[in-house]
């Protein structure tokens, strides 16, 4: 294809030939060169640890990246609820300095102390008492926001180049598979192809990626994915509703529970912008139109947020999307591997996002990327993907386990699993009334603290009288 018809801002054709071996230098050396395929959160917070190791990086989306924080078709989920736990704002600020103080002088609802939230995992109501010493913030910019401060922020890197509607179709690879040098691109309006050479792909495109398939073509086993099949339907609305009709709380978040396989996410995003987002498994749906949608509420969110939701000025209709299952892929334990290829993002690992712990896992795997790339260059996939998949191995189980104890979840539930489940269902019991456990257990869901510490014997201790106590009063109502 002659350079005329190629489209002003596509990537520049590279003279790379997918049979010989490669001759770019190694990473960090100058005229290095990684490509991103993917611009959501996974591929952005990707393409910003390999700007610090790599001389070029080009980062490489399919969509039409916008200016503004504005919702885009490759992204569906994001006229969702999202919110960054504190895993997550802990990486954002060491990576961005001042995004999340930007962030918060926007206008950007932060949430630092219990008496700011409503949190009802599994049908317990967490304590609401007492204050945080170290307050555990979690910002809450919609998804759009999120997504165009951090690219606003990736252009101003001086290696860092951003192609839109681009659309990788192949990799560039040895005559005998056994390093990729490259990725063919093209251009979705032009039609104009090209291949661009590189030391290193990176696949963030998301649970749909094609690195699977690419694998097969190069002559490689695919990886064995654990799944979940979860049939989860989830519906939004962004509202405006009164400033101080909901006291102090900037967010509710209703889970789902045995025999009632529903949830809500109500989330603050600015001063009167709320977004209410309605969860239902395994065909227990919430409708799209607005009557139903506000009646599938009304059994789930507590009488006073029903109230204000009544209220509420509708701002949009209710949008869906539907999310059939869970999926973690084993790269890890995929023995060989090309070198020169990464996977990442929800292409690695795609969580329910019912538990809002998709961007966090993220900025975890970007930690395990930077750690990674810290020892060198030399089996870099073999390091990165046992490091990442240390680094979820806790989201992953919470949130299976999570799923798994709900009846309405298909999926096999061995001993450890029903074990876990009984002594979590407990412990939040427990934590009704207790503020300490319940600041254990935010801990832990926010991705902060391993799962471990709510196996000290202080904490069981406080889960054994609690659960002591709480039985003494049903007993004493029940004899009243």
């Amino acid at each position: 294809m002659s350079d005329d018809t190629a489209h002003p801002h596509a990537p520049q054709e590279h003279p790379a030939r997918s049979n010989s071996r490669p001759a770019t230098p190694s990473p960090g050396t100058p005229g290095s060169h990684c490509v991103v395929l993917g611009a959501s959160i996974g591929g952005l917070f990707a393409a910003r640890v390999l700007s610090d190791t790599f001389d070029r990086v080009t980062l490489i989306d399919r969509d039409e990246l916008p200016e503004t924080d504005e919702n885009r078709r490759g992204v569906p989920q994001g006229r969702h609820a999202h919110a960054i736990l504190p895993a997550g704002t802990q990486w954002l600020q060491e990576m961005f300095p001042g995004l999340l103080e930007d962030f918060e002088a926007s206008g950007v609802p932060v949430v630092r102390q219990p008496t700011e939230m409503h949190f009802a995992p599994g049908g317990h109501l967490l304590s609401q008492e007492g204050r945080y010493a170290d307050p555990i913030p979690t910002y809450q910019p919609n998804r759009p926001q999120l997504e165009c401060q951090v690219r606003d922020r990736l252009r101003g890197l001086p290696n860092l180049e951003i192609f839109d509607q681009c659309e990788a179709t192949g990799l560039l690879s040895t005559s005998d598979g056994r390093h990729v040098k490259g990725v063919r691109v093209v251009h979705r309006v032009s039609g104009a192809e090209r291949e661009l050479a590189a030391d290193l792909v990176v696949d963030a495109t998301g649970r749909g990626g094609r690195t699977t398939r690419w694998l097969a073509d190069l002559g490689y086993e695919q990886p064995r994915e654990d799944r979940i099949a979860v049939d989860i339907k989830y519906v939004s609305r962004n509202l405006r509703v009164a400033p101080g009709s909901l006291g102090r709380r900037k967010v509710v978040i209703v889970g789902a529970c045995p025999g009632r396989p529903t949830g809500a996410t109500f989330l603050q995003h600015g001063e009167d912008h709320w977004m209410l987002t309605l969860i239902g498994y395994a065909g227990h749906h919430p409708p799209i139109d607005p009557s139903g949608f506000l009646d599938f509420a009304k059994a789930i969110v507590p009488p006073d947020v029903f109230e204000a939701l009544c209220a509420a000025e509708p701002m949009d209709d209710p949008v869906a999307h539907r999310y059939p299952a869970s999926v973690r892929r084993r790269y890890e334990r995929l023995e060989p591997f090309p070198d020169g290829l990464l996977v990442f993002g929800d292409a690695l690992c795609s969580f329910n996002p019912v538990y809002g712990q998709g961007m966090s896992a993220a900025a975890l795997q970007a930690g395990a990327l930077k750690e990674a790339l810290a020892q060198g260059t030399d089996q870099l996939p073999r390091r990165f993907f046992k490091t990442a998949a240390r680094r979820i191995e806790v989201a992953w189980q919470m949130a299976v386990g999570s799923d798994l104890a709900l009846p309405e979840v298909a999926g096999p539930r061995p001993l450890p699993v029903r074990i876990t489940n009984a002594y979590f269902g407990r412990l939040m019991s427990a934590a009704e009334r207790d503020s300490a456990l319940t600041q254990e257990f935010v801990k832990v869901s926010s991705l902060l603290s391993p799962p471990t510490i709510l196996l000290r014997p202080a904490t069981i201790g406080r889960v054994v009288l609690g659960n002591l106590r709480r039985r003494g009063r049903v007993e004493a109502r029940q004899q009243m």
